[in-house]
């Protein structure tokens, strides 16, 4: 019988968060809640006697399966270095808890913004300034992603739909011809949802949001992120000549692969998190999309072909 994970049923309140948070004791003026996150509870949060405002992350409930806040932090303060991230606090809080300064000017990305070249580049060039960061003390591979989390679904007894089996079988034969061909790791993003790019008027780019970073194979930042803007193949070519300097089919091949495996790991997530988590969010009908684009690229004709030439 395999072991029960235990996972509380009393995640941290706002209240809970700023009254152990000692700087700020007696001196917060105001709290709001901040939309969009699907793992967390987000705040904004102002400080009598501070310039700027603060943004306060939560840690949802279970989410300590499958994050590490200790990389997160290391790799919020790689990014904030390189200047693609916002200012890091670490002030001292509750356990798991993130504070940054709220990003001012900015917007959080939709996906029509990235149909814009400009838009397109400032992630490029922000992916390049993380990926030449010095290693994370975390590697975690999209596999040991997919691994964790189908070892999770069967402690917590979280339902999977029929056609998860077809995904796992192409999984397994993905990372076979990934190792295969070897690994590039560098320090990686591995959440490219769009509300995790922030763009001022002018689109200056901030990258937030580093809970699931680790080093990983680059193109699979590449990959996730195309993925999840509904790239075309045009738009493709250019990001893998825009970010190595010229185009190379094994990196698109490698890109189409990472893209499935992508999508079959947000669809595991989704089903343990429509299990765990408390959020009002539909993570089923999330994850059923995501298993279905994946099924678009691994029932390809060229799917076998593909995976000969990474």
């Amino acid at each position: 019988m395999s072991e029960q994970i235990e996972i509380s049923d009393e995640p941290l309140t706002i209240e809970t968060v700023l009254d152990q948070i000692p700087a700020w004791k007696g001196r917060v003026t105001r709290f709001s809640p901040v939309g969009g996150g699907i793992s967390n509870s987000n705040w904004r949060v102002w400080i009598t006697g501070e310039p700027k405002s603060f943004f306060v992350k939560i840690p949802g409930r279970g989410t300590e399966m499958f994050i590490n806040r200790a990389v997160a932090l290391e790799a919020s303060l790689k990014a904030e270095a390189a200047g693609i991230g916002p200012r890091v606090h670490q002030l001292q809080a509750p356990q798991g808890v993130e504070i940054i300064e709220f990003v001012e000017g900015y917007r959080t990305a939709s996906n029509r913004d990235f149909l814009r070249p400009s838009v397109r580049g400032a992630v490029v060039e922000a992916y390049q300034k993380l990926h030449a960061c010095t290693p994370l003390s975390q590697t975690k591979t999209v596999f040991d992603m997919i691994e964790e989390h189908l070892e999770q679904i069967a402690k917590v007894s979280a339902a999977m739909p029929d056609a998860t089996a077809g995904l796992i079988t192409a999984y397994r034969q993905a990372r076979q011809a990934l190792e295969a061909s070897g690994l590039d790791f560098v320090p990686c993003f591995n959440d490219p949802m769009p509300g995790n790019f922030l763009l001022d008027p002018n689109d200056h780019l901030v990258l937030i949001d580093y809970e699931y970073s680790s080093n990983n194979d680059r193109c699979y930042d590449l990959g996730a992120w195309s993925t999840e803007m509904f790239f075309d193949e045009a738009i493709e070519a250019a990001l893998i000549e825009a970010y190595f300097g010229k185009f190379d089919q094994r990196m698109m091949n490698r890109m189409t692969v990472y893209k499935a495996l992508a999508d079959i790991k947000w669809t595991l997530w989704s089903m343990l998190q429509n299990k765990i988590s408390l959020l009002e969010f539909d993570f089923s009908k999330y994850g059923l999309w995501k298993l279905l684009r994946a099924r678009s690229i691994i029932e390809r004709a060229d799917w076998q072909v593909t995976l000969s030439k990474l």
